[in-house]
Order: structure tokens, then sequence, then C-alpha cells
């Protein structure tokens, strides 16, 4: 499997829609740029038919450094942020499970 860059995507979105590679880069960046605003500000943002970002808080927790294992360390609470995909993207999504164990098989061979 590839990787997609977003050079790519505004690629083929320029494709798709008529627009200028550069207007629909700034187009892109923009709403990039507004749902992390959103998240920033807590707010959750959800895509239909795509999917939902949203804040969560991981709790605090007592972690270990591996190079010193006598010693524990506190690491604090901390805001993440989580996808949930939508229905049509995990029904997409599921369909790509063939390929994947095929790839593997492949390739541990």
């Amino acid at each position: 499997m590839a990787t997609v860059t977003k050079r790519e995507l505004v690629v083929e979105l320029s494709n798709r829609t008529g627009l200028t590679q550069s207007q629909t880069f700034d187009l892109f960046q923009h709403m990039l740029d507004m749902i992390t605003e959103e998240l920033a500000k807590g707010n959750e943002v959800t895509l239909r038919r795509f999917g939902t970002f949203e804040v969560r808080v991981t709790k605090p927790k007592i972690g270990r450094n591996p190079n010193k294992p006598g010693s524990d360390m506190q690491i604090p609470a901390r805001a993440v942020v989580r996808f949930k995909p939508g229905n049509e993207m995990k029904a997409q999504v599921a369909g790509v499970l063939p390929k994947l164990m095929e790839a593997q098989a492949v390739a541990s061979v």
C-alpha cells in the first residue's frame, strides 16, 4: 500500500473540479486550518459520510524509563485528537482486508 500526500490529493481534486492547483491547494489548506482551529477550541468536527474528529483527554499515568528501570515518572494528562470513521468509510475500508492479507502473505514468502 502506498502513502498519498497532500500534494497528490490536491492534484487529483484539481483534476476533478477544474479549479487550478493553486486554488485547490488554498481551499484544501483553509479547510485543514479550520478543522484544526475548531479542535483547538475543544469542538467536535463531524463530516457526514466521512467521520468525526474529537478532542479527548488522556488520564495521567505512571511511566517507566527503559534506561532506568527502577525510576518511575509521572506522565501528565494531555489532549489528543481522536478520529471515528463514519459508516460509509468503515464499509469501504473493510474491503481492503483481502488485499492487505494477500500483500502480507506475499511479503512473508
